[in-house]
């Protein structure tokens, strides 16, 4: 099954659709000399001695042993939105940072092109600690493979298979138990570059290095059964996986197969999640069944949420399990969203007493009455200032997937999608009937007004979710359409409803209502606290304490009503508890910015 993207999806969602717009400006922000300016440093092509106050700082500084990692992000996520958009103007951003790259690069002499020293990678193989020069340099060559895959780009290759030949000539003399000391220290995703690389160019060296950088250490113990996981540093493991996962797509090995699999059972399905669908806490994935012992300030790492939502596209695609595509809706809600480009949305003329935006935050916190807290656009850098680009970059993926005639439609988002089946060009058109009457024909602004039932017929919010489908197609065209239907729908466990006509007529059009309603879900580990959810968002109380809820624990979902329906042509998403002296406010994460909030409450009986 391919997953379509690309210029094949075009995204019409407005709350998505900004945050990529925030995205790119953010990254056009960033000056070419100042992304650069490490790697042209390490090659000794830096030609300005004057102190410079535009410096980057954080992870980024020239001190920091992990310099240059989010350049290599920059690439990936421009790649990204070359292949969506075709943007010309980060395109060429991109390709002239790719001309200092090879310009380095000539000038090791070597093959070598990091922003690090070589001498780092020297220094884990004796045992000298270092901090992750593989991270790093996994980072750069990241963003190689990726601006060679999806944009293209010869001289990428090109850089990125002279590196590879220096790595392939390193890593020869060492015996398999030095190499494994060696992948102790956290090694990225260099297993995933190797494949890629393989792909791309078919050369035996990189069969070579898939089979050096293999973490027998670690995946024995996954196959095994066993768990190697609890409190292991989750964003050193999940790159791992995934390097598993390209790996057995270009090989066709089974062994790297059944490591992601047992990598998911391990992580995901044996030891439960935050309401919010992420893990971790500190970095580190938490104990299996035990995550109510770690709701720290700590929560949820931005680079995991991005990495293992990674993961479940390559394990959509093999088992057309539909519990994958549950799983990225959660998290792009409640944890990519929820953790990146934060806007104030504030009634008109009220000046908020904190900033209006937010960049990207690092940890989301679950303990009650916390802070999001917001790094800043050049002195951070933090590890998920990467991930954040890359996630931002094109929303237009894990949408839909195709195999032949069957289509999966896995989101529900205004959006068109590109197919050609049996020779035909067909495009599908998805759209959200959000009952404000925009969609029929009714009130759509406050200036211009229209006589329709739609505005009298849902005077409140409908709580139900419609999806329209329409088709539009050269000649009749024969097509499966596979609809998920969602947990949080009151359905059950969630299942694809498959829509099959002998033939689809041009115009042609279907729908499907998903009803939406206010539900719990109770903390792994500690059931007399949940979590409230409308749809696959998670709800947060702004409160700056811990707080119990006076209800009958059995039907938490009665402590909330809605709030503040509507605003122009919009529904809102806000609640009320209706059970407390002091009423708490919830509105989705995703909206929240720098208020204190709390994800999960105690809930017991009046007087208990």
């Amino acid at each position: 099954m391919n997953a379509l993207n690309g210029r094949d999806v075009v995204l019409l969602d407005g709350e998505l659709l900004r945050r990529e717009r925030d995205n790119r400006a953010y990254m056009l922000r960033l000056t070419r000399e100042n992304l650069m300016r490490n790697y042209l440093l390490e090659a000794g092509l830096w030609g300005n001695a004057e102190l410079d106050t535009t410096i980057h700082g954080g992870w980024e500084s020239p001190t920091c042993a992990l310099r240059g990692h989010f350049t290599g992000h920059w690439l990936s996520a421009a790649a990204m939105i070359w292949h969506a958009t075709g943007d010309s103007e980060i395109k060429g951003r991109a390709d002239a940072m790719l001309e200092d790259l090879a310009r380095c690069q000539a000038e090791h002499g070597d093959g070598w092109a990091g922003s690090i020293p070589e001498k780092y990678l020297d220094w884990i193989a004796r045992g000298k600690a270092v901090w992750a020069p593989h991270y790093t340099v996994h980072k750069t060559l990241m963003g190689l493979v990726d601006m060679a895959k999806l944009a293209d780009s010869r001289l990428a290759l090109e850089v990125a298979d002279r590196w590879g030949a220096w790595f392939d000539r390193w890593t020869a003399p060492f015996s398999r138990e030095q190499m494994d000391d060696i992948l102790d220290v956290e090694t990225g995703g260099m297993l995933e570059v190797w494949a890629d690389l393989l792909a791309l160019t078919g050369k035996e060296r990189y069969r070579r290095l898939l089979e050096r950088y293999d973490r027998g250490r670690l995946f024995d113990e996954l196959l095994a059964g066993r768990d190697p996981l609890t409190n292991m540093h989750a964003n050193t493991t999940i790159p791992e996986a995934l390097g598993c996962a390209r790996a057995y797509e270009v090989t066709g090995e089974e062994r790297y197969r059944h490591i992601v699999e047992a990598y998911w059972r391990c992580a995901v399905d044996g030891r439960g999640a935050y309401a919010t669908g992420g893990q971790t806490c500190g970095e580190i994935w938490s104990p299996k069944g035990d995550v109510a012992s770690r709701l720290g300030r700590k929560a949820q790492e931005h680079c995991t949420v991005y990495n293992m939502m990674r993961l479940a596209d390559y394990l959509f695609r093999w088992t057309k399990d539909v519990k994958y595509a549950d799983y990225i809706e959660r998290n792009l809600y409640n944890g990519i969203m929820a953790q990146g480009y934060y806007r104030h949305r504030g009634t008109n003329g009220y000046v908020p007493g904190h900033p209006e935006t937010g960049l990207v935050a690092y940890f989301l916190p679950m303990r009650g009455g916390d802070r999001k807290g917001w790094g800043t656009e050049t002195t951070n850098f933090y590890c998920c200032h990467g991930t954040l680009v890359q996630a931002n970059a094109a929303h237009n993926r894990y949408i839909y997937y195709q195999e032949g005639r069957d289509v999966w439609v896995c989101r529900f988002l205004d959006s068109d999608v590109r197919l050609e089946i049996d020779g035909v060009a067909v495009t599908l058109s998805q759209r959200i009937d959000r009952r404000t009457g925009s969609f029929q024909d009714a009130s759509d602004s406050a200036a211009r007004q229209s006589i329709g039932a739609v505005v009298s017929r849902y005077v409140n919010h409908p709580d139900a979710l419609r999806a329209v489908f329409s088709v539009r197609a050269d000649a009749p065209v024969a097509l499966r359409l596979h609809v998920r239907v969602p947990y949080w729908s009151g359905a059950g466990e969630s299942c694809f409803e498959t829509v099959e006509k002998k033939l689809w007529q041009d115009g042609e059009t279907w729908s499907i209502e998903l009803p939406q309603r206010v539900w719990c879900e109770r903390l792994t580990g500690d059931a007399s606290r949940v979590a409230f959810l409308y749809g696959p968002v998670v709800l947060a109380g702004l409160t700056d304490s811990e707080r119990t809820l006076h209800v009958d624990p059995d039907c938490p979902q009665r402590a909330l009503r809605r709030e503040n329906e509507r605003e122009w042509g919009s529904w809102t998403t806000e609640f009320l508890t209706t059970t407390e002296p002091e009423a708490i406010h919830f509105v989705p994460l995703y909206e929240v910015g720098y208020e204190p909030y709390a994800v999960y409450f105690r809930v017991r009986h009046d007087g208990a």
